[in-house]
């Protein structure tokens, strides 16, 4: 009987344990941190690639479009002309690309300064703007 009851206690205790490791790894899982911080000039994994990236030079327009116009201006969200209707988008183009550009690049009713895109330089702008514009003729 002694035998018995210490075979069940033991394998009790292979079994927490088991669970308890198991649990512990779950909770390693979930605080591992999310990113790295990396310093200009030290190589990290990730952040190089990034930098590569971002000095390849301006995206084109349909490239910001994708990134940042596409979310409002395809199901016209808060009123945004949407690509490719021309009704909506010929009383604005009658008003001139620079009218339109500034509009784009300083906000214009419900959309935000550069469409929300802070980190979008001016030209990436105004060619996501010419591509919806030829795109909406």
């Amino acid at each position: 009987m002694k035998r018995v009851l210490a075979v069940v206690l033991l394998g009790f205790g292979i079994t927490a344990s088991a669970v308890m490791a198991s649990v512990e790894d779950e909770i390693r899982a979930r605080i591992q941190p999310v990113g790295e911080v990396c310093m200009q000039g030290d190589e990290c994994g990730s952040a190089a690639a990034a930098s590569e990236s971002a000095s390849s030079g301006p995206r084109s327009g349909s490239e910001v479009y994708d990134a940042v116009c596409m979310a409002c201006h395809t199901t016209g969200a808060a009123g945004a002309p949407v690509i490719g209707d021309a009704d909506a988008w010929a009383p604005r183009i009658d008003q001139g690309m620079e009218t339109l550009i500034s509009h784009a690049i300083n906000g214009y009713n419900a959309m935000p300064a550069k469409g929300g895109c802070a980190d979008c330089p001016d030209e990436e702008i105004e060619a996501a703007l010419e591509h919806i514009v030829a795109e909406s003729k």
